[in-house]
């Protein structure tokens, strides 16, 4: 066969149905779809849907409102969580054995690309401030209650009296989406998966050939970060701007990993327009290929050189494009936006608690300084951990102190939400983690659908089906751990020596 006969559109859709037919036909991949087909149809329940979604109309004239279609609903969205784990863990040693990444993951995707956003109001949130911008108003001055209607309505209601903490292009992204959706506040919240997929095929196309540069075996890294139920569900279901932003930050390291410094460092600035903390991807980028040899006074200088380098490079791309959309920089006035609420971050949870308790002692409901304060600490160890990993590790092992780094900063930061922690987990397989790790890592990822899928059920006014679910995942996960599941064998990968030079 030719080089040509390759290319040719007749070949690559026979090769893409005979991958497709391939994954299908391995169980535990037909188990994953199972599992999204059901997340997908109990998602039109009153836990995932404003009270403006066009599904309301025909749900009501069907009787799906009730309290037994809530049952109902929440139940197979929780079986749904629990058979996309087992599938995950099953379809585990067929990867690169006759079946290819990508299919696994586009079989467990399509049920989720036209079903509302999946455990997670923010793309609602995404289209009313595109909403704002075609109406010249700057979501970084403006809420979208500043616009009553359908758009306002579909935001959650902590949401939708805040300003937007996003990048400016994410905004702007989210204003094109509104007008392709042609002003339909619904189908604009959908149309956001666009940019999140756009996201997933960078992280499934260029996570495995970092891997193969790296002298990593892809095959971890393709199980546990393409087709991480996590990435399924808050991606692809969820439809976070985190996905494009991860997904370019990927692509850049790929790139520096390349030679093309430059390049990786645009892409790092775009990342940044999208979610700011891509731009600590700057600094592994400034290690990679920098021939950093030691803590020679010649050999740091010239690194402290080629690192402002890198950062000029990003933040200059990163303000360009924040003048270019007209937005400019008011972000800034709302970086504590997301800590607004109690979520599952350590810090912010603990003082969150102490709060409360000081509350009712003093008689003052509102007093929130200890809370604050806690927020802040939490920030201040994982800058600290972050400083210390730099000087530290990270010049033999810039892919390492990356993941880690947004491990630190979305476990400690002020909050915390399951597909924070997709910044660093899915770099994670290419920091050589140990068995312990990853045995902690895949309990984590569980842990964190279980947290998303109860989470969810209890708006369901659900609470005893929900914790009930929850013991269930538990009990499975506890008996598959005793079982000695364990990740792929032969993961004690490559430690990253000599990275800096590669």
């Amino acid at each position: 066969m030719s080089a040509r006969d390759l290319v040719h559109p007749l070949v690559l859709l026979r090769r893409f149905a005979s991958d497709m037919g391939a994954a299908i036909r391995v169980g535990g991949v037909r188990g994953g779809l199972l599992a999204t087909c059901l997340l997908a149809v109990g998602s039109l329940t009153p836990a995932y849907l404003p009270q403006s979604s066009p599904y309301w109309v025909p749900a009501r004239a069907l009787g799906l409102d009730s309290w037994w279609a809530k049952a109902l609903g929440t139940g197979m969205v929780i079986a749904a969580v629990g058979l996309l784990m087992i599938a995950w863990f099953n379809v585990r040693p067929t990867i690169y054995v006759g079946v290819k990444h990508w299919a696994v993951l586009l079989w467990w995707s399509l049920p989720l690309l036209l079903a509302p956003p999946i455990f997670s109001h923010d793309a609602y949130s995404y289209a009313a401030q595109g909403w704002l911008v075609h109406n010249g108003l700057n979501p970084y001055e403006a809420s979208p209650s500043f616009l009553p209607g359908p758009f306002a309505d579909q935001v959650a209601w902590v949401w939708r009296y805040t300003s937007a903490p996003y990048g400016p292009l994410a905004l702007q992204i989210s204003h094109g989406l509104v007008e392709l959706a042609g002003l339909n506040p619904y189908y604009s919240a959908v149309l956001h998966r666009i940019p999140a997929l756009v996201g997933v095929a960078l992280v499934v196309h260029f996570l495995p050939r970092i891997a193969i540069l790296m002298n990593v075996d892809p095959r971890g890294v393709a199980w546990f970060s393409t087709i991480n139920p996590l990435l399924v569900i808050d991606f692809v279901g969820g439809a976070h701007n985190d996905a494009l932003m991860v997904g370019l930050v990927v692509a850049a390291l790929y790139t520096a990993y390349r030679g093309r410094m430059f390049w990786a460092l645009v892409l790092i600035g775009v990342g940044t327009a999208i979610k700011q903390p891509a731009i600590l991807a700057a600094y592994p980028i400034a290690v990679i290929g920098s021939g950093w040899a030691g803590w020679h006074v010649r050999h740091l200088a010239r690194f402290v050189v080629r690192l402002a380098y890198a950062f000029a490079v990003s933040i200059g791309v990163f303000c360009a494009i924040s003048v270019a959309t007209g937005l400019g920089f008011g972000w800034l006035n709302a970086v504590t936006v997301p800590g607004m609420i109690v979520t599952m971050a350590p810090f912010s949870l603990i003082g969150f608690g102490v709060q409360n308790l000081v509350n009712l002692i003093t008689g003052d409901p509102n007093g929130q300084l200890i809370w604050k304060i806690a927020q802040t600490l939490g920030l201040v160890l994982s800058a600290a951990f972050v400083v210390w990993y730099a000087i530290t590790r990270s010049r033999t092992r810039p892919v390492s102190f990356l993941a880690w780094a947004y491990l630190a900063f979305a476990s400690f930061g002020p909050a915390l939400h399951p597909w924070y922690l997709t910044w660093g987990g899915l770099l994670l397989p290419l920091s050589k983690p140990s068995p312990r790790v990853w045995r902690i890592a895949a309990a984590l990822v569980s842990v964190l659908l279980v947290y998303d899928a109860g989470n969810m059920a209890w708006r369901n006014d659900l609470v005893g089906l929900a914790l009930a679910a929850v013991a269930a995942a538990v009990i499975v996960l506890y008996r598959r751990y005793l079982r000695g599941h364990r990740p792929l064998a032969g993961l004690g990968y490559h430690d990253e020596e000599g990275e800096a030079n590669a």
